[in-house]
């Protein structure tokens, strides 16, 4: 308990420590934010406001649990199950900042096409399935356990589990991205998950990966104090897709696949959203015409917490809520894993 402590202290020192510097020299590169022309009104106040912040807590959930296994000998056989995931944080990290990079080139809210995100993400996520097939601990079992009358039961979904994995580890990759729309939305949901997976993981055969999670949420609460509304500095795509991996990926080792994608249904249900607005709006289009679909929309915009911003909710209001929503969903998840 006491490491994780201060692992969890020392993220926070160092994300929020190096967040000042940070931000003067992403202003100095010109590093800014250009807001995409379909998002609400009100955001054009976040016009040109640096971006690629996530790199502070994508600093920090590398060097900590690094650190602290460097100054406890005893327990770097515990590596090779960490490095997969941060590896994994990283790369997905990393074609963020590719998105990052061309939307700051380019000038415009157009950085990598959805295509060739999609199939980078692919990529790395197959890679790190490899990795996963090989070790002795791998298992193509689900573990279901009823809410009501307890015990826990298996579900082998045998070699349906690797696509099945690979859509997990992509799927959520791309809804943490979707969640960051508003000031600390993205990283107060994603610091409340990461709490939660590492109460999860203290009760699983995998508790050493809870120095990455405790150290991730330590870097998210140290970027939210730059984050927070109104924000000095954006996260980016480099920390969205980054955050989505290592979490999904750090479920997935740990086989608390079930509690995750319930802790984590804000992120799910604002994915959804976009997907469901994105389909019927084709398909009336495709059926009605261009002035029918745009007239008859499911939501008045997506991701879902523009939804409600245009309802006339303040941004404040939303984050606040959606953050409520999440202790919500995550508190079910840990009664639920500990029945």
């Amino acid at each position: 308990m006491i490491s994780l402590v201060l692992c969890f202290f020392g993220a926070f020192l160092l994300s929020a420590g190096l967040g000042k510097p940070l931000i003067a020299r992403l202003k100095k590169l010109g590093v800014r934010q250009t807001v995409s022309e379909d998002a609400p009104a009100s955001h054009a106040a976040k016009q040109h406001t640096p971006t690629m912040g996530g790199a502070l807590f994508l600093l920090s959930a590398t060097i900590v649990p690094l650190l602290y296994l460097a100054l406890s000998p005893e327990r770097l056989d515990e590596i090779g199950t960490l490095l997969p995931i941060l590896i994994l944080t990283l790369l997905a990290g990393g074609i963020g900042f590719a998105d990052d990079y061309l939307k700051v080139t380019r000038g415009k809210n157009l950085g990598l096409k959805a295509r060739e995100k999609l199939i980078a993400q692919a990529f790395i996520v197959v890679l790190f399935t490899i990795w996963l097939i090989r070790t002795p601990f791998f298992r193509t079992e689900v573990q279901i356990t009823p809410f009501i009358g307890g015990g826990a039961h298996f579900i082998d979904f045998g070699w349906l589990y690797i696509p099945l994995m690979i859509l997990f580890l992509v799927g959520f990759s791309n809804a943490t991205n979707l969640t960051d729309g508003l000031d600390g939305l993205s990283g107060g949901v994603s610091f409340i998950l990461c709490l939660t997976m590492t109460v999860l993981l203290n009760h699983s055969a995998f508790p050493q990966l809870g120095v990455y999670t405790i150290a991730l949420a330590g870097g998210l609460l140290g970027f939210l104090w730059w984050n927070a509304h109104p924000a000095k500095v954006f996260m980016g795509d480099v920390g969205s897709l980054a955050i989505g991996a290592g979490l999904a990926g750090v479920a997935i080792v740990s086989k608390q696949e079930i509690p995750f994608i319930v802790a984590s249904l804000v992120c799910w249900a604002e994915a959804l959203s976009s997907l469901i607005q994105t389909f019927v709006f084709k398909y009336r289009k495709k059926k009605h015409g261009i002035e029918y679909a745009r007239e008859h929309r499911v939501f008045r915009r997506a991701p879902l917490h523009h939804h409600f911003e245009e309802l006339g909710w303040e941004e404040t209001v939303v984050v606040q809520r959606f953050w409520a929503l999440t202790w919500v969903c995550s508190v079910l998840a840990m009664l639920w894993f500990r029945a």
